[in-house]
């Protein structure tokens, strides 16, 4: 699926003499109060107002913290202070220049977003990500998943990420509708509490010994400004296990299971292992990318396509997977 790019800005007016912008009638231009729900209970301020005042920078948030124009339960605050329920937050006036109107899904997106919901209950929403939609908008993308479901559910009091994946994978894309569910999740992963497996094209014959890859990555920025994960003996424990599914000429798709999730991990311990992700444009192998292309394969071959763990509300073991998606399906039909 196509990327649905959309972007607006927002900016603080500076201080002069000269005719000043026009400024939105926005709720910023005056005092406001707000009442921390349950739903918030347990977050720090600094988090819970980036989301509360949208289009604010960061740097204008701390700002209003140290000067102590933001106030709870008519105290002075730190940035790191833990919300109560029933906590009373005043935020005086702030400044900000006209805004667009905030980006909203399509009915293309409308529309997949509605048919490709993996699960839902009251406190957990599964849906099948389609690539080349990010999962939350940021560096020039004002439209993500997460900005796409908060717009068609205005009255969803809470809609986190659980956890991430890179724009070009597709697959399960867990959020959260309370934030204890969304606690309990993460802890669950970063104990390895939680089963996440991926299907992968890579370049070649993966050997039948190779089942497990354990090399540290670091993220490194290249001079360009890029962001870059290599394997480096100073970077964060990785590991990654591998089992074969089917094997082609020169192909071969692997079922992958995270032990741990890092930025990029897959993608790197594949390329480490000399055998890159199909597709893929950052650490793929140009050559063998291209040759794919008579096979159909428009983009990286890399599927979140299945989850287990057991629900925080209920305990009972959830399973989920998401099929293989209509674009990458047929390729494996071409290959012999």
């Amino acid at each position: 699926m196509a990327p649905f790019p959309t972007a607006y800005s927002c900016h603080i007016l500076p201080e002069s003499d000269a005719e000043p912008k026009v400024e939105s009638t926005s709720e910023f231009d005056k005092v406001s109060y707000t009442e921390v729900g349950s739903e918030h209970a347990g977050q720090r301020l600094d988090n819970f107002l980036i989301r509360h005042l949208k289009g604010v920078p960061k740097s204008r948030i701390y700002r209003l913290l140290r000067k102590g124009e933001v106030r709870v339960n008519k105290g002075r605050v730190k940035p790191d202070t833990r919300l109560k329920e029933g906590d009373i937050i005043r935020i005086a006036p702030i400044r900000v220049a006209e805004r667009g109107e905030p980006a909203l899904p399509g009915k293309q997106l409308k529309r997949y977003l509605a048919e490709n919901i993996l699960f839902e209950d009251d406190g957990l929403l599964i849906i099948n990500k389609p690539s080349g939609l990010a999962v939350h908008g940021g560096s020039g993308i004002s439209l993500g998943a997460i900005e796409a479901l908060r717009a068609e559910r205005p009255n969803a009091k809470f809609l986190e990420l659980v956890h991430r994946l890179d724009r070009d994978t597709s697959g399960c894309l867990m959020l959260a509708k309370k934030r204890a569910v969304l606690l309990e999740l993460q802890q669950a992963m970063q104990r390895n509490h939680i089963e996440k497996r991926y299907q992968a094209l890579v370049k070649g014959q993966w050997p039948k010994g190779k089942a497990t890859i354990n090399a540290p990555l670091k993220k490194n920025q290249l001079s360009s400004g890029e962001r870059m994960v290599r394997v480096d003996a100073e970077g964060k424990a990785s590991v990654t296990h591998f089992k074969i599914v089917q094997r082609f000429k020169e192909a071969t798709l692997l079922d992958v299971r995270l032990e741990t999730g890092r930025t990029h991990q897959i993608r790197v311990h594949c390329e480490f292992s000399g055998q890159p992700i199909a597709g893929d444009p950052k650490y793929g192998d140009v050559q063998f990318n291209e040759s794919l292309r008579d096979s159909g394969l428009k983009r990286m071959f890399l599927h979140a396509s299945h989850l287990r763990f057991r629900h925080p509300l209920s305990g009972d073991w959830v399973e989920v997977e998401a099929p293989l998606p209509k674009d990458l399906a047929p390729v494996l039909t071409k290959l012999v």
